[in-house]
């Protein structure tokens, strides 16, 4: 009786009008940005928060959702029409893509794109559904110990999952802790690396960071790289035609598609794009036909586009449950959540059950409405890309400057922007990822405070950090990742000595 009164106000709370046109908008918005080669779904994500101010809390978390799904599909359309993906998570399958709109079958690669995200979608929230509340009543017999080693965890697995060297990555991540060390906000409540700037006492805020290295980053990119070819103007004929045939014939890549997708956005730091390269990539490997991958084959569409979108739904598990982002999408999400006084948590789940079976359904509609939206997005595709860059761009730094001064009311924000735009620039040119930098600077105040409180509790003792049961487990997880990057050097050093030998 307690869960169905739950779901009735989850139902009064998402059919709100203010919740909905949310969705509505921001699918749209999420579509058009998506689409627009380049501008990537976090980035989409970051630009929408300062609109999130005005809203509700249920309806600043819709429109992430909604936008963040609608931009990680319509990143598919570029990519298929123009060999430009639109977004990180679209260049695992853009050649294949490209190929088959080359064979003149554009509908159906586009069609399975948005078929198979629209399913991935609803696959990634079932399990989001059933993993959540489970993992909850877990989470509560969490301590500041646990959380310490969770929130460590977090950080090195965004190392293992970078596409880059490990050891970038770890330099990136700690570029992050170093940024998040900034400020008065410390156990001590010390002045750390202010420099006698006074509005750096309260600590470098997450979003001016986001938008500068998600958005301005890519502005800066947009700037030096060539403009992209213009599309030209053709009819599409039915969109999804043919694909339960599609569905029917590749079942078993869907689903495994939508297993990986869900396990890889648990995992914090890896994010739609990771799922959607290992999933294309497990495709051709188990694939009975490998040799026609690159030439126009859907197997590999169906697999990685379900896997994209499953990879959404599932990351917002460890950002629900313990405040650790599954991407950066979510990390901007966490900030929302707080801000909305949705703070994450295991006791979300109890106190605020009725918000949790909100975002579910959100989640359900914004994975149903995708259909509809996306065929029409593809159909008027032809009109978006072809607006001008010269026009687009300046837009989007005008949204960068208001977005980051509507945070605080604060011009120094702005600067912030500028300066880690240009930071985020230079690490992507030198293959440093920013997404774990933006991890190090989101999960750094929880690594501390958690590890200060476990020191204050124990009296100076690392003892309890290894003698709690989970305490252990989780840290031998941890130390296993952190050590993982001088395997794989010590490994290839001990493989190539023989063949030095040998020469």
């Amino acid at each position: 009786m307690v869960i169905m009164n739950e779901l009735i106000e989850a139902f009064r709370l998402v059919l709100a009008p203010d919740v909905l046109i949310a969705i509505l908008l921001s699918s749209i918005y999420g579509l058009v940005i998506g689409s627009l080669p380049g501008l990537s779904a976090t980035m989409a994500t970051a630009l929408l928060v300062p609109v999130t101010f005005y809203l509700s809390p249920i309806a600043a978390v819709a429109s992430i959702i909604a936008a963040s799904a609608m931009a990680i599909f319509s990143g598919d359309i570029p990519g298929c029409l123009l060999r430009i993906p639109g977004t990180p998570a679209s260049a695992a399958y853009t050649d294949e893509a490209y190929a088959m709109t080359r064979k003149g079958q554009a509908e159906v690669a586009l069609g399975a794109g948005l078929w198979f995200s629209a399913l991935g979608g609803i696959a990634g929230t079932i399990s989001l559904i059933v993993m959540a509340p489970i993992l909850a009543e877990l989470a509560l017999n969490f301590s500041t110990f646990e959380y310490f080693w969770l929130a460590f965890l977090g950080l090195m697995c965004a190392t293992l999952v970078a596409r880059s060297s490990p050891v970038k990555a770890i330099a990136s991540m700690l570029l992050g802790l170093l940024v998040a060390c900034i400020g008065m906000e410390n156990p001590g409540g010390v002045p750390r690396f202010t420099f006698g700037v006074p509005e750096l006492l309260g600590g470098v805020e997450a979003i001016p960071v986001l938008v500068g290295v998600f958005a301005v980053s890519e502005v800066i990119r947009a700037l030096v790289s060539p403009e992209p070819p213009p599309l030209p103007r053709r009819k599409f004929g039915s969109i999804l035609a043919g694909q339960l045939a599609l569905t029917r014939k590749y079942w078993r890549q869907m689903t495994r598609g939508n297993i990986v997708g869900i396990i890889i956005g648990v995992l914090p730091g890896a994010g739609a794009d990771m799922a959607a390269w290992v999933s294309y990539a497990m495709s051709k490997r188990f694939s009975k036909e490998p040799e026609k991958f690159g030439t126009g084959h859907p197997e590999g569409l169906v697999e990685a586009g379900a896997s994209n979108n499953a990879s959404l739904a599932s990351g917002w598990v460890p950002s629900l449950l313990f405040g650790i982002p599954g991407d950066t999408i979510t990390a901007i999400a966490i900030g929302v959540l707080y801000m909305k006084g949705l703070n994450p948590g295991p006791t979300l789940f109890t106190e605020r059950a009725s918000s949790m079976y909100a975002l579910y359904i959100i989640f359900i509609l914004a994975n149903i409405l995708m259909i509809p939206l996306g065929i029409v997005m593809i159909r008027v595709a032809s009109t978006v890309l072809r607006a001008p860059r010269a026009t687009v761009l300046p837009v989007i730094l005008v949204c960068c400057a208001v977005g980051a001064f509507a945070t605080g009311n604060n011009l120094f924000a702005i600067v912030l922007v500028a300066i880690f735009g240009a930071i985020g620039y230079v690490m992507e040119n030198n293959g440093y990822p920013v997404a774990a930098m933006v991890l190090g600077i989101v999960m750094g105040t929880m690594v501390e405070q958690s590890f200060v409180t476990s020191l204050i509790k124990s009296d100076g003792s690392l003892l309890p950090f290894f003698e709690r049961p989970v305490s252990a487990i989780l840290a031998a997880m941890t130390i296993s990742a952190l050590l993982w990057p001088v395997f794989i050097w010590l490994w290839k050093r001990i493989r190539h000595r023989p063949q030095e030998q040998a020469l």
